[in-house]
């Protein structure tokens, strides 16, 4: 009994707990409703302020916009209206100036009018005199006109002919003293500094003792240097100093390259000569593509093959009566154009066809024929303007002129060639006098190659060992000797040095 009681109101009490729960939890839940509603209130409050102070401040800024674009408006109103004052009062001018024109053009037309009304009246009064006089003096106006002239020249021939004769001289002596003022002018503008060719060239050595190495063991470096460049090599008493001797100056800078090269390495032996040698050629390639791009530079000529300025740049190497070819092309070029600028010609091809009138010795001693006709072959090949080539073939005379051009090239040609110590007849006698020493010895069969040494006493003639054997090397040195006796002339003994050298190369693997 107890227990249903305790368990009744048990469930009694928790019945009351719940319901004072719920009631406890609606109140605090109207409380916490009530606070966020104050809350919300506030924020919309607040964000009605920030609109309304957005509201006025994009008002201001949109008044002073307005304000600042009726001032423009204003500004360019009274611009526009300045100029309309301005335009209007051009207008009223150029209406005066009109009209102005339009009543000086009838005053000029009723002058003109006049005009032609008194020439007519004259004709006609000529007209009227000339009938006349020919009624009084019994002759027509043509046949008093001859007879007239028939008396005049009849009186005054004599006196014609010393007039004409004085005329003509005058005009002679005008145009010599003209003529002597361009040369003059176009070589003070052109004078280029250009030194003889010599055959030596001296090379500097850091020490005496290097002579020695360069000797070698019983002469074999200089021996090997000197048959494979084709030069001479003089060891002798001047302190720190050797001398390469040739009269070919491309054997000479092979020489020079290769012989500095070695100084430099320090290593002087057959083998290493050999692979300095070869390096030094294609060096001199480079030094003539070098030459012939900056020739062209120097002269302003333009578009031309790089072929064709190779072989402008071989002219380096090539001398002509001591002279250096390709200086003395440059040379031509700036005189053909500074005397095509003084008398009206075209300078561009003047200056193309003096710098390139002597191409053809680039490689004169491979081809036959002069060298004009082998520039002219090289140019044609290239392409060359067909004004160009007439330019530079007459400056030889060997062709006719047949343009201004073609005249001016020449005198230049002459004029670099013909000035104090440009040119020196010995040396060229020399020069053609070995290079014909060596295409005699190099005419023979199994000849690899020649070289003239010693100012011409000596040859070195090499064979192929293959092809010449030691018996067949005596004979040919007598042959050659023999040529040489029956075909050139020349001072004391040549003596002919056939070498036969046979080299056995094998490979271990």
């Amino acid at each position: 009994m107890n227990q249903f009681l305790i368990l009744g109101l048990t469930m009694v009490a928790l019945a009351m707990g719940t319901t004072l729960g719920y009631y406890a939890r609606q109140s605090i839940a109207k409380k916490q409703a009530g606070t966020l509603e104050a809350k919300l209130q506030k924020k919309v409050e607040k964000a009605k302020e920030d609109s309304e102070a957005l509201q006025s401040e994009a008002k201001a800024k949109a008044e002073g916009i307005l304000e600042k674009t009726k001032k423009e408006i204003e500004s360019r109103r009274y611009e526009l209206f300045k100029t309309e004052r301005l335009l209007l009062k051009r207008e009223n001018i150029l209406d005066q100036k009109m009209s102005h024109f339009e009543s000086e053009k009838s005053d000029f037309q009723g002058k003109v009018e006049k005009v032609r009304e008194i020439k007519e009246n004259l004709e006609k009064l000529r007209q009227e005199a000339i009938v006349g006089l020919e009624k009084v003096a019994s002759l027509s106006k043509d046949e008093a006109k001859s007879q007239l002239l028939d008396n005049l020249e009849k009186e005054c021939q004599q006196e014609i002919l010393e007039r004409l004769r004085k005329m003509e001289n005058e005009g002679w002596e005008r145009y010599e003293e003209k003529a002597r003022d361009i040369l003059a002018l176009a070589i003070q503008r052109c004078g280029l500094s250009q030194a003889q060719e010599l055959t030596t060239t001296t090379i500097n050595l850091p020490s005496e003792e290097i002579k020695g190495r360069i000797i070698g063991k019983e002469g074999r470096n200089i021996r090997t240097l000197e048959r494979l460049t084709g030069t001479e090599i003089i060891v002798d008493e001047t302190p720190e100093a050797v001398v390469i001797s040739g009269f070919d100056p491309v054997r000479r800078q092979i020489a020079k390259v290769a012989l500095e090269k070695l100084i430099q390495d320090g290593r002087i032996q057959p083998a290493k000569i050999e692979e300095q040698v070869q390096l030094a050629e294609a060096d001199i390639v480079k030094q003539i593509k070098n030459a012939g791009e900056a020739a062209v530079y120097d002269t302003g000529v333009i578009g031309l093959e790089p072929k064709l300025v190779q072989l402008l740049g071989r002219l380096k190497f090539r001398t002509s009566f001591g002279q250096n070819a390709l200086l003395h092309s440059i040379e031509v070029a700036h005189l053909a154009g500074a005397l095509a600028e003084e008398v009206g010609a075209n300078a561009l091809i003047c200056k193309k066809a003096g710098l390139l009138h002597d191409v053809g010795k680039a490689v004169d001693h491979q081809v036959e024929g002069s060298h004009v006709d082998i520039g002219i072959r090289i140019l044609e090949k290239f392409g060359s303007e067909k004004e160009v080539i007439n330019a530079m073939k007459s400056h030889h005379e060997e062709y006719p002129y047949e343009t201004l051009e073609s005249i001016l090239v020449q005198v230049a040609d002459q004029i670099s060639g013909a000035r104090p110590g440009a040119r020196k007849d010995t040396l060229e006698n020399y020069l053609k006098r070995l290079g014909e020493l060596e295409n005699i010895a190099t005419t023979f069969e199994g000849v690899e190659k020649a070289w003239a040494l010693q100012a011409g006493r000596e040859i070195r003639v090499f064979v192929k060992p293959e092809e010449v054997s030691d018996l067949e090397a005596r004979n040919l040195a007598k042959n050659i000797a023999s040529r040489i006796q029956e075909e050139l002339k020349y001072p004391g003994e040549i003596k002919v040095n056939v070498i036969r050298e046979l080299r056995v190369t094998e490979y271990a693997k």
